[in-house]
């Protein structure tokens, strides 16, 4: 079975998005570079977060978010975001009406079943949780194998944060990746087990 890892752009202050969601500048650092990240040609970064983004995303077999990302990006139109091959989005509710249910996405009823399911369908890949209440909770219940985290210099002063509403405390290990990159510095911890 592959590794989980919780994943996220995060604010020196902590935070993936501002109170209404709004995540400022944070994703600025995916935009100004030179390199294409993807096939879109949208997303450019520098060559050295290239060098660590891609070779990342490219181990990815499904990633795991909340309804409330789900909603907010519109389900990314039935495509998984970053050639994901499978979205599990971790909900009380049914997928919405009218959605495709041949789109790559899975709808389950609680973190756990969330991080199951994915590892089933990422057929022993990475699988990605996205930072926030959904990743908090998955680190809480011991199912976060390492956090990567984007740190942009940016302080939103309030906001969403990174481990969301976790009250659990859990140790992670020194960093064992840090890259300084065009206005990002990537960073990975093991979590201690």
């Amino acid at each position: 079975m592959g590794a989980t890892v919780m994943y996220g752009s995060v604010s020196v202050d902590g935070f993936i998005a501002d109170e209404d969601d709004q995540p400022g500048a944070l994703f600025d650092w995916l935009l100004g570079g030179e390199v294409p990240l993807d096939d879109s040609g949208v997303l450019t970064v520098s060559r050295a977060s290239y060098d660590y983004i891609r070779p990342y995303w490219d181990l990815i077999g499904a990633t795991v978010v909340g309804r409330h990302v789900f909603d907010l990006t519109g389900g990314w139109d039935g495509t998984p975001p970053g050639g994901v091959d499978h979205v599990v989005v971790v909900t009380h509710r049914p997928a919405p009406e009218g959605w495709d249910p041949a789109a790559p996405f899975h709808f389950v009823d609680g973190v756990e079943a969330g991080v199951a399911t994915a590892h089933e369908l990422a057929g022993g890949r990475l699988v990605e949780v996205a930072a926030g209440d959904v990743g908090g909770q998955a680190l809480a219940a011991g199912l976060i194998d390492e956090v990567r985290m984007d740190l942009v210099p940016l302080v939103l002063g309030s906001g969403k944060p990174f481990f969301g509403t976790a009250q659990a405390q859990q140790m992670l290990e020194e960093p064992d990746v840090v890259i300084p990159a065009q206005r990002v510095l990537h960073l990975r911890y093991r979590v201690r087990r």
